[in-house]
């Protein structure tokens, strides 16, 4: 087995770069006797002459000359190597691939994006916005390294960083009856067509856990896969809905406004999302940072 180093590869090529043993050492920091002793060993493990020194100069054997290009060629290999490390770790450049739910990737997500762009602005970002159940199935794939998203609950294999609870709200079609109030009851909810998310979404399971502790039945009249679909709906006067408050951004740009619902709340927790045991990359954690930095709850609820 050969034990070349690199520290070896490198005396070789400086020596033979530089045209001499004492220039060599001013390049590399090193005594004459250090220097010698580096191409010794690295001849030796390899089993044959690579120079024959002289008293001003060093000449390469025709092994040297052969082995000289692979060398430099190590060498190169090895320190670029070694600066696309750095680069990677500084965040001077590389990529990185999150999920988001759609409530959070249509608010909040892009100003978070423009802050870590203006820090990193080499770093090539991939968002899947996908709704909150297929996030946790991304990140358990290893598609994407982290999920801002619901509390996906208990999990062996997956960690929970909270950010903030979003209390839902009831959100309503311009000039509707409800809007005289400044808060809803379920009662009040309950006369009027729902348009809910279909089932098995866990936003739909969590208002129905709330509503059959409470008693209370709601007129749905529509489902959907898609919260942006229902704020479109709404809209068109087919019904009213129950929705996270991250949701209002996307409300307001269809035209369609909101209260808050009356006891009993529903509310639900958002956070990051990662496998366990496995540590974020740096750009990862770079904008987990800014996230946690950043965010401000009153803005959401």
């Amino acid at each position: 087995m050969n034990n070349a180093t690199i520290k070896q590869l490198r005396a070789f090529v400086t020596v033979v770069d530089s045209g001499s043993f004492a220039e060599a050492c001013v390049l590399l920091h090193l005594s004459q006797p250090a220097l010698s002793i580096a191409i010794k060993n690295l001849e030796q493990s390899i089993g044959g002459k690579l120079l024959i020194r002289s008293t001003k100069t060093s000449v390469l054997t025709p092994e040297g000359k052969e082995f000289y290009p692979t060398a430099k060629l190590l060498l190169n290999d090895w320190d670029n190597a070694f600066n696309d490390l750095n680069d990677l770790f500084s965040l001077k450049r590389g990529k990185l691939v999150i999920a988001a739910m759609p409530s959070f990737g249509s608010s909040l997500l892009p100003g978070y994006i423009r802050l870590f762009r203006d820090k990193h602005p080499n770093i090539n970002i991939k968002i899947h916005d996908v709704i909150a159940e297929d996030t946790v199935v991304l990140v358990r794939a290893g598609r994407v390294e982290l999920a801002i998203t619901f509390d996906p609950g208990e999990c062996d294999d997956l960690t929970f960083y909270p950010l903030f609870s979003d209390n839902f709200i009831v959100a309503l079609p311009q000039k509707h009856p409800l809007l005289k109030n400044k808060s809803v009851s379920w009662q009040a909810i309950a006369e009027y067509p729902l348009i809910a998310l279909q089932k098995p979404s866990s936003i739909r399971a969590l208002i129905e856990k709330v509503l059959t502790a409470s008693d209370i039945r709601l007129n749905i009249e529509f489902e959907t896969n898609q919260l942006a679909t229902i704020g479109k709906m709404i809209a068109e006067q087919l019904g009213i809905s129950i929705m996270p408050s991250l949701c209002k951004p996307q409300l307001q740009s269809q035209g369609v406004v909101w209260r808050p619902l009356e006891s009993p709340l529903v509310s639900r927790r958002v956070g990051i999302v990662k496998k366990r045991r496995i540590p974020l990359s740096s750009t990862a954690q770079a904008l987990v940072d800014i996230i946690k930095t950043n965010i401000i709850e009153e803005k959401i609820l």
